[in-house]
């Protein structure tokens, strides 16, 4: 069996709930998708402080 890995990099500052919403709505999406036993997906989601997000050369804690 494989194990479906998702990763999410977003940038910092949901509130939890939020991220917690993401997480059913994407395991739901994979389990559907490829027809994937429940516990076998797994799901990363990495929250980014803004001085490490950059597009542009300029980070997200320049850009304001």
């Amino acid at each position: 069996m494989t194990v479906p890995i998702v990763e999410i990099n977003l940038l910092e500052g949901r509130p939890p709930e939020q991220i917690r919403e993401l997480i059913r709505r994407v395991h739901e999406a994979v389990e559907g998708a490829l027809d994937a036993p429940a516990s076998s997906i797994r799901i990363l989601v990495r929250e980014i402080p803004p001085a490490h997000w950059a597009a542009g050369g300029v980070t997200k804690d320049e850009s304001g």
